[in-house]
């Protein structure tokens, strides 16, 4: 068995890209298959036996406390950490340091659902005997992502932008394990890059960096189209949680919930504590957070519906994003990326694409 490590989980981002929903709630909190999508982390970092996590915390900081309070529920010791200003990556990691006291640290990015073997990274670090090893995972298009090629032993050789023409396909996956004297050197009480900054000091400098490469399941959580697709991968056993034993289907439907006969549950989807469906709905790939409503006939597609929003009858939403508590009117259509900021209501036919209403 690999020594022990300290993890640590950054979780300070506002996350912007999914807003309406991240106004009331950060990112890692919303609901995924049910739970707080930190939580299908927090059960893989438990399960490979990693005990002391240090949540590195900003905006909204108190909503991770008070859920996960001292992670004893998980079989886990959490400890909490609030930057003040964003420190970015590297800052937000050198900002933990105080409440480490392992000598090899996992930092982990909170918006990634993955599916790699977190034991056989930090066997690679060790068995290597690298300084810091990061996790690589191979992507079918590398283009939108930092691309970090490595030597016929595995270690990194470089690391590259954002490139239209990369020469690999492995990427960052946003999972590293550093040893404990590599976070020190990192500069206090500034923001730092770890992409940009920290990692490139470090070949400068000659230290042993270390990709481990696989091809296990990863996304990057962070859009509305990713977020319903990380879902729906979890719903459907694609993509694994030890939280989630045995659910594996089509949909997944929550205590509490209603769901009329005659609705369509494809896709993925989820619907949440209290949420109803009507008669007739068709829902594919949709997320229905606690308490929304899907009237008669509406149909939802690859859209994320908040807490307590109402989709009117016959409605159509695809691709959309609607923020708590909002009402969507009969008949209306929002297609391709529409959001609706929470408490906004939208009358019968009130927004449409086709010209027959």
């Amino acid at each position: 068995m690999a020594s022990q490590a300290d993890a640590v989980i950054l979780v300070g981002g506002k996350g912007t890209r999914l807003r309406p929903l991240t106004l009331s709630a950060p990112k890692p909190m919303l609901p995924t298959a049910g739970v707080p999508f930190l939580t299908h982390l927090l059960s893989r970092i438990a399960a490979a036996g990693l005990t002391h996590v240090v949540l590195g915390t900003s905006y909204k900081a108190e909503v991770f406390e008070e859920h996960f309070g001292d992670g004893a529920d998980l079989g886990l010791e959490i400890e909490y950490v609030t930057e003040t200003e964003p420190l970015g990556t590297g800052g937000g990691i050198r900002n933990v340091l105080p409440r480490l006291t392992a000598d090899n640290i996992m930092v982990f990015n909170g918006d990634v659902l993955g599916g790699t073997d977190l034991r056989a990274i930090l066997e690679t670090h060790e068995t290597t005997r690298a300084d810091v090893t990061l996790h690589l995972v191979r992507v079918s298009d590398p283009r939108a992502f930092g691309c970090v090629p490595t030597d016929a032993d595995g270690r990194v050789t470089a690391f590259l932008e954002k490139t239209q023409d990369p020469p690999t396909d492995q990427i960052n996956a946003g999972c590293y394990v550093f040893r404990r004297e590599y976070i020190e050197k990192i500069p206090a009480g500034r923001p730092v890059s770890v992409e940009r900054e920290v990692f490139p000091a470090l070949l400068t400098e000659g230290a042993r960096v270390q990709g481990h490469v696989d091809t296990s399941y990863w996304r990057d959580m962070g859009t509305p189209e990713d977020f319903v697709r990380g879902s729906a991968d979890l719903v459907r056993g694609i993509a694994p949680s030890p939280i989630l034993p045995g659910q594996r289907g089509e949909s997944l439907v929550h205590e509490g919930a209603g769901v009329a006969p005659g609705a369509l549950l494809i896709g993925g989807t989820v619907v949440g504590r209290g949420a109803e469906v009507g008669a007739g709905a068709r829902l594919d790939g949709a997320i229905l957070f606690d308490g929304a409503k899907v009237e008669a006939g509406a149909t939802v597609e690859r859209s994320i519906i908040g807490f307590g929003a109402r989709i009117g009858p016959r409605a159509l939403i695809r691709d959309g994003v609607i923020g708590d508590g909002a009402s969507i009117g009969a008949r209306c259509e929002l297609l391709r990326g529409a959001r609706v900021w929470p408490g906004v209501e939208i009358p019968d036919g009130g927004i449409r694409y086709s010209t027959d209403v």
